[in-house]
Parts: C-alpha cells; structure tokens; sequence
C-alpha cells in the first residue's frame, strides 16, 4: 500500500468498510482535502451519518437502501450488481443527520466534500439519470452522470460512475486536472473500484482484476501503477491519470469522486501531450456492441 492506493480492508472504520477523506475519517492523508468516499455492508442495524458541513451523494452498490434525511425518508431502488445500470442516488446536502438501512448483504457508497452552501435534497430515479457511451472501440465505456454540473445542483463535487468492459481501457488518453489555469481545473480525484468476472465465465474466474495508472505531470513525484479488484481504492492528488484498464475477462467498474479549491463544479483537463491524439481516432468508429450494461 501507497500514499496513494488502499487495498479493500485497509481503510475500514466500523461500521464502514471503508473511510476516506470524509469529516470523521480516521485515517489522515497529507495534502487530501476536498473528497470522502465510505462504503458499507448492511447488517441488521442502520447506520447513521451524523450532520457535518460536507454534501453527500448516497449510491446504492448491490440492492436497495432506505435513507432518512432529518425527518424524510426516501427509497433508493438498487440494482443486482454496479455492472447491471444506474441505480437511485440521494444528494442529501449539507448539515444534515443521514440514517441508512438495507437488507443484511446490501452494499452502499456515499461520495462526500466539504461543502458551504446549501442546495436541496434530491432523489434521482434511476430512469432520471443520464447514462452515456463515451470513446469507441476498446476505449468504449458507460458513465452514469448523476452528480455533474448537468444533472445536480450541488456546491462542490462531480460525481459519476464508470463501466468498463472486459478488455478495454477508460480514463484514456491519460488527462490530468491538477492545475488552476485557462482550460483546466484543479480538482483531487477519487477512484473506487469493483471487478467481476464477465457473464459465462468458469468456476475458476474468481480473481477478478483491473489496473490503474497515474505518473507525474510536473516535479511533484507520483508513480502508481496497481492492479485492483472490488473495494479497492486509489486517490489521484495530481498528476496524469489513465488508464484504467479491464483486463481481459474480467469487467471494471469504478466510482469517480472529484472537487478541488478552484473554480466551482468545471471538469476540465488537459491530455497528456504524447497520447491525445487518440481521442481522433474515435471519430466515426463504433462503440463496442456489449453497451449498454442495464437490468
């Protein structure tokens, strides 16, 4: 393990199975300040978050949860697995005491920032969210847009999820958003990982694997080159990041957390010089035929 990379287990905190960057973290990282991400396994209690100035996006992994939000309770309509489409997300906002339950074996992210204004609650339905075809080819992959600028009134953070099939690359060409500048956003970047081996596969798949790269852009040293698999987390403080592969049978899924001090909720980056030209490449050629992963 790494500054930078958490092996599933390594940042747990009960109840969460992992703990990161959020207001009661207990594991602090130098130089991390803007994003949080925990995980949960529901057992037969509820879980609650207590308030604290930070928004938080509440993302069912693997079957439905119940939220509370103060007085108000929503329904979040889960999925069988993250490879099976979107599912029902809550932005909770801010200052506001959060009580989650599920059925024992149900499995929750909540994505967080430290956040100052207030915007409201929303439930977005999992028909409400958009769901996009992004690259060609085998840099094909499906983004889940439920926390963008586009789609949520929030104060700080984009989120979003990935799915990368068996085989191909995302995050590619290597980009980075490290810096205030014309065409680019300072903005820390969250990676969370699950892996599972593609439908049809034999008994003996059960080590499902992906990777991930993220190397320097400037004199600030990082070097993270790690296989990962379900739980698995990797910050990205700087630097370029991509890409993040799905290994040959085997699909990659990840959650994306990002927010930085800078400008408010603009994703933009620059590739890395060497490999940009790549995004040309997709002009006029075919997403791959397994997309879209739904129900």
């Amino acid at each position: 393990m790494t500054q930078w990379f958490y092996p599933a287990g390594t940042a747990a905190s009960a109840p969460w199975d992992l703990s990161l960057g959020t207001h009661d973290s207990p594991t602090a990282i130098d130089g991390w300040a803007h994003t949080g991400i925990k995980t949960a396994t529901f057992t037969d209690q509820p879980i609650t978050l207590g308030a604290a100035s930070e928004e938080r996006i509440i993302v069912p992994l693997t079957g439905s949860v119940t939220v509370q939000v103060n007085s108000t309770t929503y329904e979040l309509a889960g999925r069988e697995s993250v490879f099976h489409g979107p599912a029902d997300v809550l932005y909770t906002g801010i200052n506001s005491e959060v009580t989650l339950s599920g059925n024992p074996g149900v499995r929750v992210a909540i994505a967080t920032a430290p956040a100052k204004a207030e915007y409201p609650v929303r439930h977005l339905t999992k028909d409400e969210i958009p769901v996009e075809l992004r690259g060609a080819g085998n840099c094909s992959r499906q983004v889940h847009n439920f926390g963008t600028p586009a789609t949520l009134e929030a104060d700080r953070f984009i989120v979003c999820e990935v799915i990368t099939p068996a085989g191909n690359w995302s995050s590619y060409p290597p980009h980075k958003h490290d810096e205030e500048k014309e065409g680019e956003t300072a903005l820390e970047e969250i990676y969370y990982f699950e892996t599972r081996p593609t439908p049809g596969a034999p008994a003996e798949a059960r080590d499902a694997i992906g990777y991930q790269r993220v190397y320097a852009s400037d004199e600030r040293p990082i070097d993270v080159n790690e296989e990962v698999r379900t739980g698995d987390v990797i910050l990205v403080p700087y630097g370029w990041h991509g890409p993040a592969m799905a290994a040959p049978g085997y699909d990659l899924y990840y959650l994306n957390v990002m927010a930085g001090p800078g400008r408010v909720r603009d994703w933009l980056i620059s590739d890395d010089p060497h490999h940009g030209w790549v995004r040309s490449t997709w002009e006029g050629a075919d997403i791959d035929s397994r997309l879209p992963y739904t129900a």
